[in-house]
């Protein structure tokens, strides 16, 4: 028969030349008119699906068929027809799972930010009712891409639908301390949370002390400033009332640090206490202006019109009047 998973050409034996396929007439794939911008297939591509067509137009679900989709699969990974069919084929031959997550795992390890092979992937755990290998793949998959999409959001499934949260806050602080700078571990990290214990005063309270020993570390790290301003959107005192927050944003001020992400978080503050209005003497429409000049002209020039935006909103805001437009993506 071949070897059918052979990238070496002189060893693959074509369908339409294996005796045991000589009873299925291939079915050629239709591309409407040829003239137009006409897909140039390869002999091996067109060989293999044009009795994946017939397979699945007779519905056959047999070994030969299940090989047939790996073939297939290998020269096209996202068909989401040949995933769908192979799941068929092995309900249908009930087939050993463990062995077909095994496959998987070789095809995510070839393809990673392949949809239709996590999908796969996820479907068989489903069946099986078994997450137990989905964190050690999902962690050496994120080995190598740390911030890949359909890991995470495979590993998030999993620890959510089979309750796997145990270990999961020290693996993400792991992450942290790897790379400070892991946006998806911060995101990681507020998914554990806010999945467990949720964000009580008291988790409040060690969160902000741990996101801002990371920011000393890195002031100029978006993903932590991002962080604690997630955290902050549960206390219900609001963005510039949490004192440990606003006397650190403020010595760093202070100290002369002008980063982009303290600067906005500042305006922020000041949008806040302009819109309940009085409150903390710090953050008035006249620092939300300067703030606003300072990131527009100098430390965040990128967003310039975005900046002229909020000092123009804040100060609508203070005056009682209508919110002015927001700039344009191309402004």
């Amino acid at each position: 028969m071949g070897d059918s998973s052979s990238d070496d050409e002189n060893a693959w034996v074509f369908y339409k030349d294996r005796p045991e396929w000589k009873d299925v007439d291939p079915v050629p794939q239709d591309d409407g008119n040829a003239d137009i911008a006409a897909i140039r297939y390869t002999a091996k591509f067109k060989d293999v699906y044009d009795y994946f067509r017939a397979v699945l137009t007779k519905q056959e679900k047999s070994e030969r068929a299940l090989q047939l989709t790996k073939d297939a699969a290998e020269l096209n990974p996202a068909n989401y027809t040949v995933w769908q069919f192979r799941r068929d084929i092995l309900k249908a031959l009930n087939k050993d799972l463990y062995e077909e997550l095994e496959y998987s795992q070789h095809i995510i390890d070839e393809h990673p930010k392949n949809y239709q092979v996590w999908h796969h992937r996820r479907v068989l755990v489903e069946w099986l009712k078994d997450a137990s290998k989905e964190l050690h793949l999902t962690e050496l998959i994120l080995n190598d891409d740390a911030k890949n999409y359909h890991a995470w959001q495979h590993r998030q499934w999993a620890i959510k639908t089979f309750n796997l949260f145990e270990n999961e806050l020290a693996y993400v602080d792991q992450l942290i301390q790897d790379d400070i700078r892991n946006n998806s571990a911060w995101n990681q990290r507020y998914f554990v949370i806010n999945n467990t214990s949720g964000f009580t005063c008291e988790v409040l309270k060690s969160e902000i002390k741990y996101t801002l020993e990371k920011i000393k570390i890195a002031k100029e790290n978006e993903s932590a400033w991002n962080y604690l301003r997630g955290l902050l959107l549960h206390d219900k005192e609001g963005l510039s009332k949490n004192e440990t927050v606003t006397n650190y944003c403020e010595e760093l001020y202070s100290s002369g640090n002008r980063s982009p992400f303290l600067l906005a978080f500042l305006v922020d503050m000041c949008d806040e206490q302009v819109s309940q209005g009085g409150g903390d003497m710090r953050y008035t429409l006249e620092r939300a202006e300067e703030l606003c000049n300072s990131l527009a002209n100098q430390y965040d020039k990128i967003r310039t019109k975005y900046w002229q935006y909020m000092a123009e909103k804040i100060k609508n805001k203070a005056e009682g009047k209508s919110e002015p437009s927001p700039p344009s993506d191309d402004s």
